[in-house]
Order: structure tokens, then C-alpha cells, then sequence
């Protein structure tokens, strides 16, 4: 008899959504690069511009909640492998564009709808139904691959739009998406049962969720699923700190570093290197605050991030000019270390009041709130840099809005896993909690 292998498949299906979540994050790298090649080759606004980003990640986060009732529905191989597709055939497309509307159909609906897909809420609903062990850490790695791989691509994109173009630049983020795809189509399993196998870790107190869902819509689940987690006031503490996550990430630094930087005289690429060194140093923080997501407060966490990316922005303006300076490299690195490490302890926190099959929807509507953030704040920004040609108002609006995040963060009550049923949520008042 063959010697079964020790190997669990969620070992294999953790590095295979890592690499697709990378691959995918290649055409959010876009926006800040091109948006000045964009501005003098047609003369749009960077408000124009910055439009079509914001309709981008409105549908991004809106899309999430119910990508992951759509895993539910018809599995994670359909859904990652179309969404794969519509970002590849998005920013392909964007070549031919001549009007500023066909900018907001292909960066807007047609990539934000096809990373709305396979956005948090993929890497929420892996690890949800994958691990039980390691849940913290390997949402941590996850993370970092879906924020990463949208600034490692930077310096590349750069490059090649200075030296062949925007259109190539766009041709090849639409190649790093459809390259994926078979490793989806053959590596990829929906759920553990699916093998015959439970969840890595798995315990008769915490077997994981079940392989199949209750009948119903898939949309209809979402909006269940929000319908219940609503009544609750951890939701709005969660989305409303995660709004501003995503204001002061994807919608003002992924978007605004490099035309902020490049009004002080630093060159393109100098600015993207240093957007993709964030990235790199985001790969350490996020799997980091994995590893302390399952050893400390997740409420404390959030407090900590919150507080070290405001003093950040609260910087920022006084650290560009043409060349970088101490100033900039401390920037960097600490910015890095917290891009995205708010995920994990928000990921363990949705887990833990809204149970494990529902709190992937959870955390993909609190998602939302952060793609929502991350819109407004991209095309915020925009608008300030056209009326008083500089960024430096949206930077310190950021700095005011951490404070914010870490207050509430840290107001959230603790509450003790139980058995609870699914699709439910204890109604206030009735939660067994741990006052901390």
C-alpha cells in the first residue's frame, strides 16, 4: 500500500491563493503610475482620473459580501477563475480607450468587479473553511499577498511605462491576471470534504463549517448575513475603523504617493520604488500581526496600527522632496509594517461574534466599508490636489481619521466562542462578553 502523504491540502491551497492574490493585485499597482501619462495624453483631471479609481474600489468592496455567498454557492475555483478573467479583460481593453467613460468601464466596473470577487472575503472564506490552527497567521501571509503583490508590481509598471508606455504597462498587468488562472482550475479545492478531509487543525469542539450552506440565494445570504450583524454595534465599530483603513491605504498612499511625490520633483520610478518597498516591508507586518492576532487582544492590535499610521501621515509632507532622506526610509518601513496589518485581528474579531460560516460575509460587508473609505478618500484627494495644488490637506485629514480608528477599535467588547446557529446573530444585550 502507497505511503499516504502527510502533506494537508491546505498547505497547498494556502500558496495557490497567495500567488493568485498577487497575480490579481498587478492592475491595483496602475492607477498611481499612470495617472500623470493619463493627464497629459488626454487632459484629464486628476478628479476625472481619480473617478474611475474610486468607481473601481466602491465595487471592489461592494462586490466582496457576496463573492463569498457566491463561494458558498457555486465554489472558490468558478468564481476566482471568472473574476480572474474580467481583470485581465478590464485593464486589457483600456488600450483602446479614447474617452474618459471607457476609463471608468475598464478600471471601474470591469476590474473593480472582477477584485471585488476574489478581494478579503476570498482570503477570509480559505482560511475559514481551510484551517483551524494557524487561522491568525495564515489570514497574516494572505493578506500580504493581496496587498503586496498590488505594490511589488509598482517599479515594474513604472519602468515599463517609462520606457514603452502606458498601453504596454496595462497589457502586462492583463497577462499577470490570466496567468493564474490554471492554477486555480487545477490546484484549487473548494473545501476540505472535498477530499475527504476536514480542516487543518480541526477539533470536535471547532471542526470548521460544514461543506455546504443552507438554500437560499447567494445574495440573499449576503444580505441576511448584514441584515442580522447590523444589529449589532461591534459591526459599526469594525466597518466604520475599517473605512478608514482603506481611506488612508489604497485610497490616499496607494493612489496619491506617486503624483504627491513626483509635486516635490522626485522622479516617477523613485517614488514607485519606494511605494513598492512599503510593500515589501508589508509582507513582514501583515504575517507578524498574524502571528500576534493569535496570541494577543486583536482590540489592542488595532489601537497600535491605527496609532503608528497616523503619526505617519501627520509626517509626510515635511519627508518629500526630489531625493529621500532618513526621514523618507523611516517612513517607508513603519508605513510598511502597517499597511495592511489591521486584517488579521479584524478577520479574528468578524470570527469571533459572528461565528465561522457567517463571519466571512461579515467581513467582507466590513470590507466594503473599507473599499467605500478607500473611494471616497482617492477621489477626495484628487479634488484638494486640483483646488490647492497639494496633497498636504488630504495627508493631515488622514492623520485626524486614524485617531478616530484606534478610539473605536479599542472600544469593541471582546466575546467568548460558543456554539451558536447558523445565519444568526445574538441579539444586543444577550452576548456573553470579556470585558478587557
Amino acid at each position: 500500500m502507497a505511503r499516504r502523504s502527510e502533506l494537508h491540502w491546505a498547505w497547498v491551497v494556502a500558496p495557490v491563493t497567495f500567488v493568485t492574490l498577487v497575480g490579481s493585485a498587478a492592475f491595483r499597482s496602475v492607477p498611481g503610475v499612470l495617472m500623470d501619462p493619463l493627464h497629459m495624453e488626454f487632459g484629464w483631471s486628476h478628479g476625472t482620473i481619480s473617478l474611475a479609481v474610486s468607481v473601481n474600489m466602491v465595487l471592489f468592496g461592494l462586490i466582496s459580501p457576496f463573492a463569498a455567498a457566491l463561494m458558498d454557492r457555486f465554489g472558490i475555483r468558478v468564481v476566482v477563475t471568472v473574476a480572474l478573467l474580467m481583470i485581465s479583460v478590464g485593464s486589457g481593453l483600456t488600450v483602446f480607450m479614447t474617452a474618459a467613460w471607457q476609463l471608468v468601464l475598464c478600471w471601474g466596473v470591469l476590474v473593480g468587479a472582477g477584485t471585488g470577487s476574489m478581494s478579503m472575503a476570498f482570503v477570509a472564506t480559505v482560511v475559514n473553511r481551510w484551517f483551524v490552527a494557524r487561522r491568525g497567521l495564515v489570514s497574516g501571509i494572505l493578506t500580504a499577498g493581496n496587498a503586496t503583490g498590488q505594490l511589488v508590481f509598482l517599479p515594474v509598471v513604472a519602468w515599463i511605462t517609462t520606457h514603452h508606455g502606458w498601453r504596454t504597462a496595462a497589457l502586462t498587468t492583463a497577462a499577470a491576471a490570466l496567468v493564474v488562472v490554471p492554477l486555480i482550475v487545477f490546484l484549487m479545492r473548494n473545501h476540505p470534504a472535498d477530499l475527504g478531509l476536514q480542516a487543518y487543525g480541526a477539533t470536535p469542539e471547532d471542526p470548521g463549517p460544514p461543506p455546504h450552506q443552507g438554500a437560499g440565494s447567494s445574495a440573499g445570504r449576503a444580505l441576511r448575513v448584514l441584515r442580522d450583524a447590523a444589529r449589532t454595534p461591534t459591526f459599526w465599530l469594525l466597518a466604520t475603523g475599517f473605512a478608514i483603513c482603506g481611506a488612508t491605504t489604497n485610497g490616499l498612499i496607494a493612489t496619491h504617493f506617486i503624483p504627491a511625490a513626483m509635486d516635490h520633483g522626485m522622479p516617477p520610478t523613485t517614488a514607485a520604488s519606494l511605494l513598492a518597498l512599503v510593500g515589501l516591508f508589508d509582507v513582514g507586518g501583515t504575517i507578524a500581526s498574524g502571528w500576534f492576532t493569535d496570541r494577543v487582544d486583536p482590540r489592542y492590535l488595532l489601537l497600535t496600527y491605527y496609532t503608528l499610521r497616523g503619526v505617519g501621515l501627520a509626517v509626510l509632507p515635511s519627508l518629500l522632496a526630489p531625493h529621500t532622506s532618513p526621514g523618507t526610509w523611516v517612513f517607508v518601513i513603519f508605513y510598511g509594517l502597517d499597511w495592511v496589518a489591521t486584517v488579521p485581528p479584524t478577520v479574528m474579531l468578524c470570527r469571533e461574534w459572528f461565528g465561522a460560516e457567517d463571519g466571512s460575509i461579515v467581513f467582507g460587508w466590513v470590507f466594503a466599508a473599507h473599499q467605500i473609505g478607500a473611494s471616497a478618500m482617492a477621489f477626495g484627494a484628487g479634488v484638494v490636489r486640483d483646488h490647492t495644488d497639494s496633497y498636504n490637506p488630504a495627508f493631515y485629514a488622514g492623520s485626524g481619521l486614524c485617531v478616530v480608528a484606534a478610539l473605536l477599535s479599542v472600544s469593541i467588547r471582546r466575546r467568548l466562542v460558543g456554539p451558536r446557529p447558523t445565519s444568526s446573530v445574538t441579539p444586543p444585550g444577550d452576548e456573553v462578553v470579556v470585558m478587557g
